[in-house]
């Protein structure tokens, strides 16, 4: 398909007698038999399409052409083997000043009204369909998917919504609360999901596109008639009870003050739902007016920090088979990441009852994310129980994802070592324990490196690539791609306590129980951070990490960094003495129901006798940014753009502030300086401002 896609203006002749194929700039014109005009977008030197100004200026010259010669019908098309359009460029939205951003949207919106003017216009989506893309396609009279098609808004996540025309033709083609849906979440709906709901028209096959496409243009293509809900949202008192309802999900999980993006977009279709032309007006402001804020611009920085992640990758790994030894909690997580992605896995463990557990719940989470049962089962069948180990010597990779215990691990290391084929790489999941010491006692220390997983491992996107002295630079570069390939975020580190994320957040999570020592409530300690945009307090994520994790990782930092690093609060070492060990036994900070959810106590109904501190969120969220501070100083982390998409995809460190470094840039590096001085005043040397802070004023 792949080759067939490339060279998709040429398969046109397969359609009858044509003239030749021109390009245009951005796009490849052609004439077949039957009368029908093929657009093809193909931006040269780029392996996906986006839309721009250059794309819409061409489009804008190839409509004159079209409205002139009339032909049968119009069919736009990408290329690209990997879809559609990825979206709109949004580097010529960044740092453009307001007029000229409303001049271009205005400009874009007259090339797509004119597209949506003609009598017979289809596009046909392949891969990825998404934001302008997926606007654009909505300007065209009829959508035809091939399977596989994914379609999506993902403007939310960048702070701002749909300006090209998506937020009233998707939910004038579509049934409106499930487009309003669609652009509230930025997810990505399967082609034939988005049929069911009206986006797309119909979903065929590539060998019957030409027969969708002459029914489409001949009127034989059935559409998807509104429903009774779609025109009752028709009226503004419907739409004013469905936006209320959305509010209140979206309040869930973006609060108004720092998510703006989804409110505007309520409230833009709750005034003008049923007119097409004012709901179009409305969006143009609102995209304008949401581009500039802090809010966006810091997401669209994450967005590139995002990229930039990815394109750490350099080469393919050639790795095929993955070993995991240890079926705990985390091993049987990246085992069965791995052979959701595709890869072939085995897992070890010294006995089978943890296999038998990590299998099950592989199948939990394969379920939940791959959510067809054929994919499960073959994903499954990848997934290979191996108490004897005898993957080890087909293995392209080892990953040991052992107990944090440094003899333990040496001891697995002697033993697996001398089974390895010539290439293979050993990666081990430690999530604090210097390379270099658990490099002793190899053959070949070249080929250890580390990834170090966040849990759980089917939501976190970063795995931590940590280097050591002895590395060879291709085993890095290999598990840097290796990362890649399974999906997720690489940062690579450097060997050091705690690496660079469990580094900085430690001190976020010890801070909280001397807090929680000093008599102040949990619910007020992980609402004034969640208030500040974190995904959840700290009290609430300790006992989501485990108790005996969060002491053991405390225990080996405080050891390792001094004074700088807080001392271990006893009622951490009681809890974990008494097992009491978070949301795994029942029973930590909280106490834990059976689904999941800790008990908590509102924040507006604890007593008004109830202890506080006016500086209860500096003293947790500095020191994070000052061990991130310190990791750079020390070169634990080579630049401020690794560390923010770190921390942002490692922690969830509030993601419209941009990342800690960007956060304390905005604040004030002086402004933070003078906040530890005066914080290690009242409470000592954990507060002392690293050096490292001289060198970001």
């Amino acid at each position: 398909m792949g080759r067939m896609l490339d060279a998709l203006a040429d398969r046109t002749l397969e359609l009858g007698p044509t003239r030749h194929v021109e390009r245009e700039g951005n796009w490849r014109a052609a004439r077949d038999g039957e009368g029908l005009f093929w657009l093809v977008l193909d931006r040269p030197d780029k392996s996906v399409n986006v839309i721009d100004r250059a794309v819409l200026e061409e489009l804008d010259a190839l409509l004159d052409r079209i409205e002139a010669e009339k032909p049968a019908g119009v069919v736009l098309r990408s290329a690209k083997p990997s879809g559609f359009a990825a979206g709109a460029d949004i580097n010529q939205f960044v740092a453009l000043p307001h007029d000229e951003i409303l001049a271009m949207l205005r400009d874009g919106h007259r090339v797509f009204d004119r597209l949506a003017a003609l009598p017979r216009c289809v596009a046909v989506i392949h891969g990825h369909c998404l934001g302008g893309g997926l606007e654009l396609a909505l300007a065209c009279r009829h959508r035809i998917a091939i399977q596989g098609a994914g379609l999506g808004f993902p403007e939310v996540m960048l702070g701002f919504h749909p300006g090209l025309g998506g937020t009233f033709r998707a939910t004038g083609v579509a049934d409106p609360i499930e487009a309003m849906t669609l652009m509230l979440t930025g997810k990505t709906l399967q082609a034939r999901q988005a049929k069911r709901i009206g986006l797309v028209d119909a979903v065929t096959e590539e060998r019957h596109v030409h027969d969708a496409v002459l029914a489409a243009v001949h009127g034989e293509l059935r559409t998807t008639s509104g429903s009774f809900q779609s025109r009752a949202l028709q009226f503004r008192p419907a739409r004013t009870l469905a936006a209320a309802r959305m509010r209140k999900s979206v309040a869930e999980k973006a609060p108004r003050e720092h998510y703006p993006a989804p409110y505007r977009l309520i409230d833009l279709w709750e005034a003008h739902g049923g007119n097409a032309k004012a709901m179009q007006a409305g969006e143009i402001d609102s995209f304008v007016d949401l581009i500039a804020t802090d809010t966006s611009r810091n997401l669209v920085r994450v967005f590139f920090l995002r990229e930039a992640m990815k394109g750490l990758r350099k080469g393919r790994s050639g790795v095929r088979h993955v070993h995991v030894i240890g079926a705990g909690a985390m091993g049987g997580e990246i085992a069965a990441w791995a052979a959701k992605q595709g890869f072939s896995v085995t897992l070890e463990d010294i006995a089978l009852a943890p296999i038998g557990k990590a299998i099950r719940s592989a199948g939990n989470m394969l379920a939940a994310t791959l959510k067809d049962p054929l994919l499960v089962r073959d994903a499954l069948d990848r997934l290979v129980p191996d108490p004897g180990g005898l993957g080890v010597r087909h293995a392209d990779i080892v990953i040991e994802a052992a107990p944090e215990r440094i003899e333990l691990k040496r001891q697995i290391y002697a033993k697996v070592e001398p089974k390895l084929k010539p290439g293979a790489l050993l990666a081990t999941n430690t999530s604090a324990i210097p390379l270099p010491d658990l490099a002793e006692g190899l053959a070949d220390p070249s080929r250890l490196v580390g990834l170090h997983f966040f849990n759980p491992v089917s939501r976190m996107q970063l795995i931590e690539v940590v280097g050591h002295d002895r590395i060879d630079p291709e085993t890095e570069r290999r598990a840097t791609a290796f990362a890649t390939e399974l999906g997720k975020l690489p940062a690579p580190v450097a060997s050091a306590p705690g690496f660079l994320v469990n580094r900085a957040l430690t001190p976020y999570l010890a801070e909280a129980m001397i807090l929680l020592e000093e008599g102040i409530p949990k619910e007020r300690i992980d609402d004034r951070a969640e208030r500040f945009g974190m995904p959840m307090g700290p009290v609430e994520l300790a006992d989501q990490v485990g108790l005996d994790i969060a002491l053991e990782v405390s225990t080996s930092l405080r050891e390792r960094l001094g004074s700088v690093f807080p001392e271990v609060p006893d009622r951490l070492r009681r809890m974990v003495a008494d097992k009491r060990l978070g949301r795994k036994t029942g029973s930590g900070l909280y106490d834990w129901d059976s689904d999941g959810k800790p008990r908590k106590m509102r924040v507006d109904a604890l007593p008004d006798e109830s202890k506080d501190d006016p500086d209860l969120l500096d003293r947790l969220i500095l020191p994070m940014l000052n061990a991130v501070v310190a990791c750079l100083r020390e070169g634990v982390v080579a630049s401020e753009d690794i560390a923010d998409g770190a921390m942002i995809f490692g922690t969830g460190f509030a993601p419209f502030r941009g990342g800690p470094i960007a956060y304390a840039r905005t604040r004030g590096i002086d402004e933070i300086v003078r906040r530890l001085e005066a914080l290690q005043a009242v409470h000592g040397d954990r507060f002392r401002p690293d050096p490292g802070w001289q060198s970001l004023g």
